[in-house]
């Protein structure tokens, strides 16, 4: 099984979520999201198709070290 291209990293203590891209064999950083809407921005910038039907698709983006849409610490 493949990774996901888009991962959406553990939250960081201060808030808010690395995000980064896998294309053409390369991560690319998409920047600190800290809300969902952040994150739909980011993918809309690097041409990802409906961002916001995506939030949710393990196949295309996987969440690491927190749930899912959680953009603090615990």
């Amino acid at each position: 099984m493949n990774p996901a291209p888009i991962v959406v990293h553990r939250p960081a203590p201060d808030g808010g979520r690395q995000v980064t891209l896998h294309r053409d064999g390369h991560e690319e950083p998409l920047g600190l999201a800290r809300s969902d809407h952040d994150l739909i921005v980011f993918l809309e910038a690097a041409g990802v198709i409906e961002p916001d039907n995506v939030l949710d698709d393990p196949q295309l983006v996987e969440w690491r070290g927190a749930r899912p849409h959680q953009w603090h610490g615990t």
